[in-house]
C-alpha cells in the first residue's frame, strides 16, 4: 500500500465504525424519549430579543441584534457514521452547519466539538477528523474559531454554528400554512447505506452515493430564506422524514399528505431496504410517532422503514406556496440539487402525516 491510499486503509487494525455503538444522526436520543426528558425543563428566562427558542423544535436558537440583523445559533455533533477519519470529519461539519441554511441563515463562525479515544486513536487520525471539518468550513465561508475537546471512550466530532440572518427572513418550522406544497432538497436512505457500511454490505458504489450527499451544503438555503413564499423550513436529519415533518406539523397546527412514490430515494437504499437492512434508529423513530402516522396499506410493507430512516447531513424540507414551487426547486436543481422533489403538501387537520 502507497501512502497516498486512504488513512483508514493503510491501517485496517482500526475501523471507526467499530469503535462506537451508533454513528450519525442515528446516535439521536429517540424523539418519544426526548419528548419526556425535557418535559417540564425551563427555559431559561424570556427575553424580548430571543425570536426563537427551545419552545419549539426548530433547527437552531435564534437572537435579533438589532432590526436588519439576528444572531443563528446550533450545534451539533455524533459519533463516526464511516471509517474515514477525513470524510466522517467533512460530514459532520456539513451536518451541523444545515441547521443555520435551515434557518434561511447565513452561517459566518464555527467552533469545534471534539471527543476522542486518545488511547486508542492515533493523533493523525484525529488530525485527519478535524481536517476534514476545517476543509468544509472553509467551503462555506465559515471562520473555525477553536473550540474544546474531551478525552472520551467514543469518537464525537461536531461543531457548534453560528449565523446571520436578517429577521424577515428566518424560516422557522412553525409557520407553515395549510395548502402549502412540500419540496424535499436531498434523497433518503443514508441511515441504511450507514448501517450497511458498518455491517461490510455497502459497495464502493454505495460509499461515493452517501458521501457526496452528505458533504453537499444545504447552502441554498440562503436564497430560500429570500422568498416570501417559501412559509418554513427545517432539515430533515436523526428523526427520519417523519419525524422531522410531524415537528412542522406539530408547530403549525396541519395535517400533511405525502406521495411515497415520489419520494427521491438512493438508488442503493432502494434495494437494501426491502432486506430489513437499517440502523436501530429506525424502530426507535417508529416507535415515537407511529400514532400520528397513516400509511396507505397498499405501500411496500418496508415503506415505513425508509420514512423513519435517520439521515445525516440530510435535504432541505420547505413548505412553500403552490406559487413559488417552480422557483424553490429551480433553486434546488441550480444549487446541484437534482433530486429535488414536490413529495406531498399541508392541509388543515390535527397533526398527522397520511403517506398515500
Amino acid at each position: 500500500m502507497t501512502s497516498s491510499e486512504p488513512l483508514y486503509a493503510r491501517d485496517a487494525a482500526i475501523r471507526l465504525t467499530a469503535l462506537t455503538h451508533g454513528g450519525g444522526c442515528g446516535c439521536k436520543i429517540a424523539p418519544k424519549v426526548l419528548r419526556e426528558a425535557l418535559a417540564g425543563v425551563s427555559g431559561g428566562f424570556p427575553h424580548p430579543d430571543l425570536l426563537v427558542g427551545s419552545a419549539t423544535a426548530d433547527d437552531a436558537a435564534v437572537f435579533r441584534l438589532n432590526d436588519r440583523q439576528a444572531l443563528v445559533a446550533t450545534t451539533d455533533f455524533f459519533m463516526p457514521i464511516v471509517d474515514d477519519p477525513r470524510d466522517f470529519g467533512r460530514i459532520a461539519a456539513t451536518n451541523a452547519i444545515s441547521d443555520v441554511y435551515a434557518m434561511g441563515a447565513t452561517p459566518v463562525l464555527a467552533l469545534a466539538i471534539l471527543g476522542m479515544p486518545v488511547n486508542t486513536l492515533p493523533l493523525e487520525i484525529i488530525s485527519r477528523i478535524m481536517d476534514g471539518g476545517a476543509e468544509v468550513c472553509r467551503a462555506a465561508g465559515v471562520a473555525l474559531a477553536g473550540g474544546h475537546s474531551i478525552d472520551s471512550p467514543e469518537p464525537i466530532y461536531g461543531l457548534a454554528v453560528m449565523g446571520i440572518v436578517a429577521p424577515e427572513q428566518l424560516k422557522r418550522n412553525d409557520t407553515a400554512r395549510a395548502g402549502d406544497v412540500l419540496v424535499l432538497g436531498k434523497p433518503l436512505g443514508v441511515g441504511v447505506l450507514s448501517a450497511a457500511l458498518k455491517k461490510g454490505l455497502l459497495d464502493a458504489e454505495g460509499y461515493q452515493e452517501m458521501l457526496a450527499i452528505t458533504t453537499q451544503l444545504n447552502r441554498v438555503g440562503q436564497q430560500l430564506g429570500a422568498l416570501d413564499g417559501v412559509h418554513a423550513m427545517t432539515d430533515v436529519t436523526g428523526f427520519g422524514l417523519l419525524g422531522h415533518l410531524l415537528e412542522i406539523c406539530r408547530g403549525s397546527n396541519l395535517a400533511a399528505r405525502l406521495q411515497f412514490d415520489r419520494l427521491p430515494v438512493l438508488s442503493t437504499a432502494l434495494k437494501l431496504t426491502p432486506q430489513g437492512i437499517g440502523p436501530g434508529a429506525i424502530e426507535r423513530n417508529w416507535e415515537s410517532y407511529s400514532h400520528e402516522v397513516n400509511l396507505n396499506l397498499n405501500l411496500p410493507d418496508w415503506a415505513w422503514r425508509l420514512l423513519c430512516d435517520p439521515q445525516t447531513s440530510g435535504g432541505l424540507l420547505a413548505a412553500c406556496a403552490p406559487e413559488t414551487v417552480e422557483t424553490v426547486l429551480q433553486y434546488f436543481h441550480a444549487a446541484g440539487f437534482l433530486a429535488a422533489a414536490i413529495i406531498g403538501g399541508l392541509e388543515t387537520g390535527e397533526p398527522q402525516i397520511t403517506v398515500e
